[in-house]
C-alpha cells in the first residue's frame, strides 16, 4: 500500500499547505502594492494606463519607489516559487514533523523580514541575510529531496 503524503491527515504536509500560501498571499500582495504605488505616484508603465492618473500632464513611467517595490517582488518571485516546488517534493521524503515545520516557517519568516528590509529601507546586511537564510532553507530542503530520491 503506498503512502499518502498530499492529505490533511498529514501535518507535514499541513503545515507545507499553510507556510506555501502565506508565502504566495504574500507574493501576490506585493503585486497589490506595486498597484498602489504606481496609483499614488501616477508613475504607469504603459501609455493607456495614463487614464488611471489625477493629472494627466505630469505622468512619468518610472519612479524610484515603485521600482523598489518591483524589485523586492521579483525577488519574491524568485525565492517563493522555488521553496513551494521543492516543498511539494520534500513532503514526499517523509521528514521529521519539527524538522520540517522549522524548514517551513523559518521560509516565510525570512520573506517577511527580507520585505521590510526592503521596503524601510533598512541598512545591509540585513536584507542579504533574510534572503540568505530564506534561500539556504529551500536548498536544505532540495539537498534532502536529492539524498532521498537517488534512483
Amino acid at each position: 500500500m503506498s503512502i499518502l503524503y498530499y492529505t490533511l491527515n498529514n501535518s507535514v504536509f499541513t503545515n507545507f499547505a499553510f507556510y506555501s500560501t502565506a508565502s504566495i498571499v504574500k507574493l501576490m500582495g506585493m503585486a497589490a502594492l506595486t498597484t498602489m504605488k504606481r496609483l499614488s505616484k501616477d508613475a504607469f508603465a504603459n501609455p493607456e494606463d495614463r487614464t488611471f492618473a489625477r493629472d494627466t500632464t505630469v505622468v512619468v513611467k518610472t519612479d524610484p519607489d515603485v521600482e523598489r517595490i518591483r524589485r523586492n517582488h521579483l525577488n519574491d518571485i524568485e525565492n517563493i516559487i522555488p521553496f513551494v516546488l521543492v516543498g511539494f517534493f520534500y513532503v514526499t521524503t517523509n521528514p521529521h514533523p519539527d524538522v520540517a515545520y522549522w524548514h517551513f516557517r523559518v521560509f516565510f519568516i525570512s520573506r517577511l523580514v527580507h520585505t521590510v528590509c526592503y521596503q524601510m529601507p533598512l541598512p545591509q546586511p540585513g536584507r542579504f541575510i533574510a534572503c540568505a537564510v530564506g534561500y539556504l532553507t529551500t536548498l536544505s530542503m532540495a539537498l534532502q529531496v536529492l539524498f532521498f530520491a537517488r534512483p
